[in-house]
């Protein structure tokens, strides 16, 4: 009797433990990873065929190649083809037209994209992003002009700005400052035309606007805001820091804030409620009162603000404090932004305009805090409230009682915070409680831009 030969069965088992061994690297292994690139172009729909458009990749096995192709009806162009090979995560390219061509007749382009990994998966091949995507061309820039704007602002202060910008495909129309903040134009009595209050902030050195009109294809136009400066000196204040003060009423608070939690040392309470804590709380409110309706506004015409009947001034706004204890100098700064009203005890304060309103919390150093809406970017704030009689949402008109003065907060005594802002902007109280700076600052430039308006 022959003995079986086990030889061809031993080399089929090696061979099936050796394929499902290379089946699972490729399943496994980094080298044979299968997702496609992932692809950001920067623009869709439209391009001004000048800017550069931004493409990001990102693929954990690297690039192998990339290519764009710009096509019209009469022309095909390559304007990026790279084969390098690169181990990097994240790639960028930028996508400018052919050169010798800043300009083209056809209304749009088709512009495709690919790009390959570096992955052994598909047959070594690697995995593939292909995208076709057509883009209108748009090399008109905005419509833009000024219509009416203050005459000045005043460091700390308020102005109002009007205009036209037009455009087919309008993306954004801002207003971008020297100090770094951007203010939202809202549309304003017919179509085209955009109305803004600005805002010089108590630290800024200096104030510029500059309008922004900006197309979905990358197209600008830019005004400057037409003011006259006016410098206006704030009151700096000293201020001596007593035992009674850290044992009293910095003591009680720092038992209250979470970002005291666990410090011991007076000085070092005081400079974290002083600082953190009210930095805090001012970002808070900085996000509350930064929105601007889309809404289209046909009106503007405030009435002053007073809020508190009788109210008397206990502190200015705008003051830089600077504090120190016992012959250490400047052991913490801050400025008070707000402007400080007492009466008597649990006083009455009312809302001076309609509004909506937007918070009522315990905001921190603030107390009891309602803020109110009332249009065009323009907010009002009441801190220390003992009571607050209007919740989140609620409508408010003029001379509603909204809240009563208290001690809320960071505060030594009965008194009202009273605060303006504009889109996040604290500003100078005294010139929204001040009918004739209304009348000339904001509601004649109104009026005018409406007649101006009216002839076209």
């Amino acid at each position: 009797m022959r003995r079986r030969n086990n030889g061809s069965g031993m080399t089929g088992w090696v061979l099936g433990i050796a394929a499902l061994g290379a089946l699972g690297f490729m399943l496994y292994s980094p080298m044979f990873e299968r997702n496609d690139p992932v692809v950001t172009i920067s623009h869709q729909g439209y391009w001004n065929f000048q800017e550069p458009i931004r493409v990001n990749i990102e693929d954990v096995s690297g690039l192998k190649s990339f290519k764009a192709t710009i096509s019209t009806d009469h022309d095909d162009w390559v304007v990026v083809d790279d084969s390098t090979k690169s181990q990097e995560k994240k790639r960028v390219f930028d996508i400018l037209p052919p050169k010798g061509h800043r300009s083209v007749e056809a209304q749009s382009i088709v512009l495709k994209i690919e790009a390959v990994d570096n992955s052994l998966w598909g047959l070594f091949m690697g995995n593939t992003f292909s995208r076709e995507m057509t883009l209108v061309i748009d090399q008109r820039r905005p419509l833009l002009s000024v219509i009416a704007s203050s005459y000045k602002i005043q460091k700390g202060g308020s102005a109002i700005v009007i205009f036209k910008a037009s455009d087919a495909h309008m993306e954004s129309v801002k207003i971008h400052t020297n100090f770094g903040k951007t203010f939202t134009a809202q549309p304003f009595y017919k179509a085209g035309y955009y109305a803004s209050l600005v805002a010089w902030p108590v630290q800024a050195a200096s104030f510029s606007g500059t309008i922004v009109a900006r197309d979905k294809a990358g197209n600008e136009s830019r005004s400057s805001v037409p003011v006259r400066l006016k410098d206006h000196a704030y009151k700096v204040s000293n201020i001596e820091l007593s035992d009674a003060f850290l044992d009293g009423k910095i003591a009680e608070l720092a038992n209250i804030y979470p970002q005291t939690l666990g410090v011991d040392d007076r000085l070092e309470q005081f400079r974290i409620i002083n600082e953190k804590v009210r930095a805090d709380n001012e970002k808070i409110i900085h996000q509350i009162t930064s929105k601007v309706s889309t809404a289209m506004v046909s009106d503007f015409r405030p009435n002053p603000f007073y809020p508190l009947v009788n109210g008397q001034k206990v502190a200015d706004f705008g003051d830089h404090r600077i504090y120190s204890y016992k012959g250490q100098e400047n052991v913490s700064q801050a400025y008070h932004m707000g402007l400080d009203l007492a009466s008597v005890r649990m006083g009455e304060i009312k809302s001076s305009n309609n509004g909506n309103v937007v918070f009522v919390k315990s905001n921190g150093i603030y107390g009891n805090l309602p803020i109110i809406d009332h249009g065009l970017g323009l907010y009002t704030l009441y801190g220390h409230c003992s009571e607050v009689h209007v919740h989140e949402r609620d409508r408010v008109v003029s001379q509603q009682e909204i809240a009563r003065t208290g001690m809320s907060g960071y505060a030594m005594g009965d008194h009202l915070h009273f605060g303006i802002l504009v889109q996040g902007i604290e500003v100078r109280p005294e010139e929204w409680m001040d009918r004739k700076w209304i009348t000339d600052n904001i509601t004649n430039v109104i009026d005018s831009a409406k007649v101006f308006i009216d002839q076209q």
